[in-house]
């Protein structure tokens, strides 16, 4: 019996030390990753202010920052991966809409129609991304290294009652800027008759695009408000499983 028992307490001791390396082998990548996200967002900041106080202008500030733009924001498919195998819980629905959408955003309308990269509305979106953005990866880096400043949990469970829907209104109206030229080019489009026998028009999507927001941005707002109640005031918050 005394055989048995210390076997089960190495086998216990073995899990145990199983799982903590598993935990500081996530703690360590999480907080690369947040560290290199935060740089990257911040480094597309200071490029918008020098272009904008070396030019005077906003016009043809997407094309000077489009490449880091897409890397970053590209590379944030990482995070739902980091849902999907447990090391950040959050659900794979919410980062994944969110992350799927600024990637759209990004490469399917922005980058691929060039007469729309001087709107007013881009540069909206972009501002508002980019601010949230340093305060969310800012958040997560202090909050994994054990030391977060109260002004940093503040900013992230606050500004983002302004900065969401002013993100949501920049996107819409870029959308809403690229139908006529989506019309026009057929881009993306597929008519019949062809091989596949298969009809796809790009310009009757962005409409779709558009009306999902309408069922979409009060969940994902009323999401982050629970949050904040939560995190700010120590609610008890109980949401179903998504």
């Amino acid at each position: 019996m005394a055989s048995s028992e210390e076997d089960g307490t190495v086998e216990e001791k073995e899990n145990n030390n199983k799982k903590r390396t598993k935990s500081a082998l996530a703690t360590a990548w999480l907080t690369f990753y947040n560290i290199a996200m935060t740089a990257g967002w911040l480094v597309l900041a200071m490029a918008m202010m020098r272009f904008y106080i070396q030019k005077g202008t906003h016009k043809g500030l997407y094309r000077s920052i489009a490449r880091t733009l897409k890397f970053f924001q590209t590379f944030a498919l990482v995070e739902v991966g980091h849902c999907a195998i447990g090391i950040v819980r959050t659900s794979v629905i919410v980062t994944g809409v969110q992350v799927c959408s600024r990637i759209f955003m990004v490469w399917f309308i922005t980058n691929s129609i060039r007469q729309i990269q001087s709107e007013e509305s881009v540069i909206l979106f972009l501002v508002v991304w980019t601010m949230t953005e340093i305060t969310r990866y800012s958040y997560y880096t202090f909050n994994l290294l054990h030391h977060l400043p109260y002004f940093i949990k503040w900013a992230r469970y606050n500004l983002f009652i302004i900065l969401y829907p002013l993100g949501v209104v920049g996107e819409l109206m870029t959308i809403y800027a690229a139908l006529p030229f989506v019309r026009r080019s057929g881009m993306y489009s597929m008519r019949l008759p062809n091989v596949y026998n298969v009809s796809f028009d790009y310009y009757y999507c962005l409409i779709i695009v558009m009306l999902s927001y309408i069922p979409l941005f009060p969940q994902l707002y009323l999401h982050m408000l629970r949050q904040r109640r939560r995190v700010l005031h120590g609610e008890v918050i109980v949401e179903k499983d998504d």
